[in-house]
């Protein structure tokens, strides 16, 4: 078939595993996840401040002053355009960019676990100097030391959920990572809405996200290591005492065997995983873990998330009434979110992905059009009620279609498509792309939406069309497969096993290629088993 959506014959093995879904699996989804709720807190509340008249007067003064100075049409797009003021927000993504890298490393030769704590420890730190800052130098180093902490947790969390979750559960229990980040965002909209009346309230807003932190680096502490992490730094027994607990059976043998076969497919390649990671036998898992980030964010739902209070009072509603809305899309987010746990092991990733393709395109040129006619119609910068609550419903319905796709499976697919040898080089990169483009898009839209105006929404459509073509085509179905068999979608897949860089087992030099390795030692070690068996039965007749 044209599209990437083709069947694909798996290993088989994953219906081999024996699991139930224990308390202790589900613990520890919901401990690890508790990293997107320090992320989605984040999120949430940098717009909400960044609203606060106490908050603007004691550190960009200057945007007080031209919040206040006219809301006429020809400057209702522009009341927040301060690249100070966009810098508080965006400098945490820069950082956890620069983050991600080692990272990665800790990540691979020290745990999963260790990245966690790491995490919890320098967001704490972040949220102490934010909750007390008297400069704005306070504010940037806090900022910086939450994009540190975000850039660990990212890396990690996602990486972790996948290792530990039964192949059946996969992707519910790796999408409640995203579905944290919408609480997150949610209870952030909540504590703004409610200290928006207080001098200090910015400062209680900002101090608040201590609490997920502190979370996180407990559980980093007191969770287990993943199994995976575990037979690839060498600890077999504790790989499989772990293993034991979290699928509440004692026949972990044969998922075991596949952890194993997979370490030692991995290790087998000697270079550096962001080397091999640049194979060509990679390059499908490569193109995917850069563009599925950048249309993750080129949807423009950071743009909203962020800056919503921001938007909302741009369109006329006062301080107040932008939070109320902001509650509205918060709640909404949260909820679509639980549509995805639901949905994602039962009708797959694509067919979410490309529904909300049409949705959120639909939904963001709709906005577009509502603003630029009536704005045009305006004379003192503000909409008629009806428009108003239009837009904020079309809004709704664009962050509804994000939720169940791009949000969560922009994290899931990249974490689930590659092989041991280059998964943690791929986390990193994916989790690189992601802030990257992060910081840019936060940096920008208050610029964008001063100079662009409502064609800002027709140009982030415009990338969801695109983004919907690149799934259609090129992405193929994963769901119910094992994460170390993923490899095999894309062998089978219509355009990737034409490049001729996945359906053979050697690389461009000659020496066996880690993808399908891991079949290569299965086979090995049935037809060692086979031959044993043989020998045996001979010498019985002998």
């Amino acid at each position: 078939m044209a599209g990437g959506g083709a069947v694909v014959a798996s290993s088989g093995r994953e219906n081999l595993h024996e699991s139930k879904t224990t308390w202790f699996v589900v613990m520890t989804a919901f401990v690890a996840a508790s990293g997107g709720l320090m992320f989605g807190y984040d999120n949430g509340v940098s717009g909400g401040v960044s609203a606060m008249d106490p908050f603007l007067e004691k550190f960009f003064p200057e945007v007080l002053a031209q919040k206040s100075v006219d809301s006429s049409k020809e400057t209702a797009y522009c009341k927040y355009d301060s690249q100070k003021l966009q810098t508080f927000t965006s400098v945490l993504f820069l950082a956890g960019l620069l983050a991600a890298f080692p990272a990665g490393w800790v990540t691979t030769h020290k745990g999963r676990k260790t990245s966690m704590v790491i995490s919890g420890a320098f967001y704490i730190v972040g949220c102490i100097l934010l909750a007390a800052a008297e400069h704005i130098s306070m504010l940037y180093v806090g900022r910086i030391l939450l994009g540190v902490g975000v850039g660990f947790a990212i890396q990690c969390t996602t990486l972790y959920n996948s290792e530990m979750a039964p192949a059946k559960l996969r992707g519910a229990m790796n999408i409640l990572f995203q579905w944290m980040v919408t609480i997150g965002i949610l209870i952030a909209q909540l504590v703004n809405y409610g200290t928006e009346k207080t001098h200090w309230g910015w400062r209680l807003s900002l101090g608040i996200a201590i609490i997920p932190a502190i979370i996180l680096f407990v559980g980093g502490l007191l969770l287990p290591e993943t199994p995976n992490s575990l037979v690839e730094r060498g600890f077999h027994e504790e790989a499989r005492r772990v293993l034991t607990k979290l699928r509440g059976t004692p026949n972990i043998d044969i998922e075991y065997e596949d952890i194993v076969l997979a370490v030692e497919a991995a290790q087998a390649v000697k270079e550096n995983p962001w080397k091999t990671l640049m194979r060509p036998q990679y390059r499908p898992q490569l193109i995917i873990t850069i563009l599925m980030p950048f249309f993750q964010q080129f949807t423009g739902i950071n743009a909203v998330i962020f800056y919503s209070p921001v938007l909302f009072s741009s369109l006329g509603s006062g301080d107040s009434a932008a939070l109320e809305s902001t509650l509205i899309v918060g709640a909404v987010n949260v909820v679509a979110t639980m549509v995805a746990i639901g949905l994602v092991d039962r009708v797959g990733r694509r067919a979410l992905l490309l529904e909300a393709g049409f949705q959120c395109t639909v939904a963001e040129i709709i906005v577009a059009a509502l603003l630029g006619h009536y704005y045009a119609q305006s004379s003192d910068g503000q909409l008629p009620d009806n428009v108003s609550i239009a837009v904020i419903v079309m809004i709704c319905v664009f962050i509804a279609s994000f939720a169940w796709s791009w949000g969560p499976l922009g994290w899931l697919i990249p974490s689930e498509i590659h092989p041991l040898e280059t998964r943690s080089a791929g986390q990193g990169l994916n989790v690189t792309i992601n802030l990257l483009f992060t910081f840019l898009i936060a940096q920008a839209f208050v610029s964008m939406l001063c100079t662009m105006e409502y064609g800002v929404f027709i140009f982030f459509a415009a990338w969801i069309i695109i983004a919907t073509l690149f799934t259609y085509f090129f992405i193929p179905e994963t769901k119910g497969l094992l994460i170390e068999d993923v490899h095999e979608v894309f062998a089978a897949h219509w355009f990737w096993k034409r490049t001729g860089v996945v359906a053979h087992n050697k690389d461009l030099d000659g020496r066996p290629s880690v993808v399908g390795g891991v079949d290569i030692l299965r086979a090995s070690m049935a037809n060692s088993k086979s031959s044993m068996q043989a020998k045996s039965m001979e010498m019985g007749q002998r």
